[in-house]
Formats: structure tokens, sequence, C-alpha cells
């Protein structure tokens, strides 16, 4: 699809992306690809999660999406590298 990860957070109950994406992408769609991409690899890799999540979904079904607008990519970057709490939270760097 052509999408890049500029920087992400994954902390244990949401994650924080930052993305370019070109104009005939979909976000819906991106969304869709990325959840269900992610499910199928994490039950692929962690077979124990197949009985945590039996009959369930591994992701909610929402997801909120905000467009750059007026700030910069480093602001962006810059509220994604503040999330960090004391857990073990897994970065992205780009």
């Amino acid at each position: 699809m052509k999408v890049d990860i500029l920087k992400g957070h994954v902390s244990k109950d949401h994650i924080h992306l930052l993305l370019s994406i070109p104009p005939q992408v979909t976000i819906s769609r991106l969304v869709q690809q990325l959840k269900g991409k992610s499910s199928f690899k994490a039950l692929s890799h962690f077979p124990e999660l197949k009985k945590v999540f039996w009959g369930r979904h591994v992701w909610a079904r929402g997801y909120f999406v905000h467009t750059r607008g007026n700030a910069t990519d480093e602001v962006i970057k810059m509220y994604i590298e503040n999330q960090k709490h004391d857990d073990d939270d897994f970065q992205i760097e780009g």
C-alpha cells in the first residue's frame, strides 16, 4: 500500500502511529489491513493468545484518526514520544 510508519508507540491498551499514506489509500481500508494482518501475525506467532481471544476480536472495533492539519511532523513526533510511561512500551523510531 506504500504506507510509511514515521513514528509509533504501542501501549498495553492503545497505539499511536504517525503514518505517511498516498492519497488513493483510504483510512478505513488501511486500518482494516493493519488490524487484520497484525492480528493474524500475533495469533500465528503466539498460539497461547488463541485461547485468550477465542470467539473474540483481538482489536476493538473503533479507531481514531486525525490528519496533520497545522501541526508539523515534528510536533506530532514529540507528542508520540511523550506517551512513554514507566512500563516497557514498544517504540517505533523512523
